[in-house]
């Protein structure tokens, strides 16, 4: 599998993170616009995963998260491109009937994304809202999945919710969200 862009699809992606940074200060007021495109140019298979991002749907734009900088989806509701998909492999192939197309932690590790867990999702609904007509799954921790569930997360009535779910299950407005760390 090919993970680069053409210089002409870099050029075109770099343009439109540059439009969305400058839009949305509010996400980044402390991050300089040539700082973020200097390491976006220095690491290409980041600027390939964003773009993944941008193709199904994320939005995606950059924040500080834990110290580090972070593009993250910032997509009102959870990505249309990502929709459909149960949590993982075993769930997906314990399903005896009515299977989804596939799942969400291989189809995040394809893109080279690293899934939302509940800290990284609260913290980009410290920003604005997200999710408030449909949810999306988060990381999930292994003790829950060991015992067959996984977490999703949405905002309802003013505050964040996450809760769990069979991981098997799937739905038409729950996809996942993911970030890339630069």
């Amino acid at each position: 599998m090919n993970n680069s862009l053409t210089p002409e699809a870099r050029d075109a992606l770099l343009a439109l993170l540059r439009e969305r940074f400058a839009k949305n200060m509010y996400r980044h007021a402390s991050i300089q616009w040539s700082v973020v495109e200097e390491r976006l140019l220095g690491q290409p298979q980041k600027l390939w995963s964003i773009s993944q991002m941008e193709s199904t749907g994320g939005e995606p734009d950059v924040m500080v998260y834990k110290g580090e900088y972070i593009y993250i989806d910032c997509v009102a509701q959870t990505p249309q491109g990502r929709r459909s998909l149960c949590y993982d492999r075993a769930a997906l192939d314990g399903r005896k009937e009515n299977k989804p197309q596939g799942n969400v932690v291989e189809m995040a590790e394809q893109m080279g994304v690293t899934l939302l867990d509940e800290e990284a999702y609260r913290a980009l609904q410290a920003l604005s809202p997200v999710d408030t007509k449909t949810s999306s799954w988060l990381s999930t921790p292994d003790d829950v999945r060991a015992l067959g569930g996984a977490l999703f997360g949405d905002y309802r009535y003013g505050r964040v919710f996450v809760y769990h779910n069979g991981a098997e299950s799937y739905y038409g407005v729950r996809a996942f969200r993911v970030m890339v760390r630069l």
